[in-house]
């Protein structure tokens, strides 16, 4: 099983940017696709960004495209989740996934 540990998670103004990190270990994570996810209290996880296992291939909800960028290092096996222009509404904790794997979340807060 894959072990995941998220960062970079904080307090941002309206109209500032955060990048998140998740790293992994326990598994070539070469092989693997890997999700960003979200939650609310309240409310259901909900996917925002995936990336191919190469990086080649990336995809992401309509409610953060054009401002959130996912990315990957391979060789230092992890996961990016760069984000610009936040608005309240992105406020969540912020969760990575592979397969069956969920790091313990990060809590991002956009507030003036």
């Amino acid at each position: 099983q894959v072990q995941l540990v998220e960062s970079g998670g904080g307090l941002v103004q309206p109209g500032g940017s955060l990048r998140l990190s998740c790293v992994a270990s326990g598994y070539p994570v070469t092989l693997l696709t890997m999700k960003w996810y979200r939650q609310v209290p309240g409310k259901g996880r909900e996917w925002v960004a995936f990336i191919s296992p190469s990086g080649d291939v990336t995809n992401y909800a309509d409610s953060v495209k054009g401002r959130f960028t996912v990315s990957r290092d391979n060789r230092k096996k992890t996961l990016y989740l760069q984000m610009d222009s936040l608005k309240p509404e992105d406020t969540a904790v912020y969760y990575c996934n592979t397969q069956d794997s969920w790091g313990q979340g990060t809590q991002v807060t956009v507030s003036s």
